[in-house]
């Protein structure tokens, strides 16, 4: 694997610390400008909502400048929005702040994973995505705690220096360690969008939305679970979600190794299995230990799912990948704020703190039955066209990327 990767993976880091932490510093930022628990809520709504809007839109004005030379000010918006949000005299200025730095995250991931497939041979290009989100499982385990721990110790606005300063790395990383690529020739807005009418796009993205939201349908709902029902203190609950990030770490680096060999088993295994262990956890939140395991199988499975589905929307969009990777990365952002609401709906229904793992089994099932769908889809559409079928194996996908 390139060196090069470690630049986009320093990157993703930071990009993933800045959107997780703030949920371990909620409280700590309320009472620094005297507003609600639920009104601090919104600077991870409004984060969420802005990798969404973000994506595209970033992504269709970075058409006109090399790649290299977008991720550079992909990381400088980044870079900006965490030193508003550090600096921010009023709530409104950080919540300006967050949605700053969220525009670059929907197209930072999106073209960095259209550059490190690019820097890779075909048979890799799963595992060189694989390699980029490491950094932001990676944030999950180490940078998301010790930015917690260090916001609830010196002060929530040293975190977001931090960030800042990681932001600053990921810059220099890309401008020194990312090859030099010309512009893609002939690219334009009409040219990115018509991507969106391959019906194989809109599969993966909806597969993205519904796989990733069955995991956000627990996980949003962890502590309350963990407390509530597991018997946790409150403080336990740090360590339980280091877990789920050594679990995501685990998990997407498998997805990457399999997924450049045999792309659509990979995505029917792993949310399979993720539909089953969300059904379970309704039973192992009762117990410490099982709990405990089960909360490392749903990061393994659901970030298990990233590598292929990322790497599926490239193949299937390979004319005008762009784009399409980057909105795959907000319907990621979307599965989150879709799973989170209809987890709370069950929850204000009466159904108690175990019912959205139900959701996120469904939403699981569901994404399995659209692969299921995808896959009989593109093999009727290459018996008709007398070809073979895309992203079975490692030769097709070259094939069908070089047309």
């Amino acid at each position: 694997m390139p060196l090069a990767l470690l630049a986009l993976a320093i990157g993703a880091f930071g990009i993933g610390t800045t959107e997780f932490v703030i949920m371990g510093l909620l409280p700590e930022v309320a009472a620094d400008f005297q507003v609600s628990i639920p009104t601090a809520g919104f600077l991870v709504t409004g984060y969420a909502l802005g990798v969404v809007l973000g994506a595209p839109l970033m992504t269709l004005l970075g058409t006109r400048v090399t790649r290299k030379r977008m991720l550079m000010l992909l990381m400088g918006l980044f870079i900006v929005g965490n030193l508003v949000s550090a600096l921010a005299p009023v709530f409104g200025v950080m919540l300006a702040g967050r949605v700053i730095a969220s525009l670059a995250h929907g197209a930072f991931f999106g073209i960095g994973s259209v550059v490190a497939a690019d820097l890779v041979a075909p048979q890799k290009k799963a595992g060189a995505i694989a390699m980029m989100f490491t950094g932001l499982t990676v944030a999950n385990v180490v940078g998301v705690p010790l930015g917690t721990y260090i916001g609830q110790s010196a002060g929530w606005r040293t975190t977001f220096v931090i960030v800042a300063l990681l932001g600053v790395i990921g810059l220099l990383g890309v401008a020194k360690l990312i090859p030099e690529q010309p512009k893609p020739e002939g690219v334009r807005i009409r040219h990115e969008l018509a991507a969106f009418r391959n019906a194989q796009v809109l599969l993966a993205m909806a597969m993205t939305v519904l796989g990733f939201g069955g995991v956000f349908a627990a996980i949003t709902y962890i502590t309350p679970m963990m407390t509530e029902i597991a018997g946790y203190s409150a403080s336990s609950v740090t360590w339980l979600l280091v877990l789920f990030g050594l679990g995501m770490v685990g998990g997407n680096l498998v997805g990457g190794r399999f997924a450049d060999r045999h792309l659509m088993p990979m995505l029917y295994v792993s949310l399979g299995a993720l539909a089953v262990v969300l059904g379970l956890f309704t039973v192992t939140a009762h117990n410490k230990v099982a709990a405990a395991v089960t909360i490392v199988l749903i990061g393994a499975l659901g970030f298990a799912t990233v590598p292929p589905l990322q790497k599926r929307v490239l193949d299937q969009a390979a004319g005008a990948p762009t784009l399409a990777s980057a909105v795959n990365i907000g319907a990621f952002n979307l599965g989150n704020a879709l799973s989170a609401w209809l987890g709370g709906l069950v929850i204000a229904a009466g159904l108690g703190y175990t019912a959205p793992n139900w959701v996120g089994a469904v939403l699981a099932a569901s994404a399995l039955v659209l692969a299921v769908v995808s896959s009989l889809l593109e093999r009727r559409t290459s018996r008709a066209a007398g070809g073979s079928v895309v992203g079975s194996t490692p030769e097709p996908v070259a094939a069908t990327a070089r047309h």
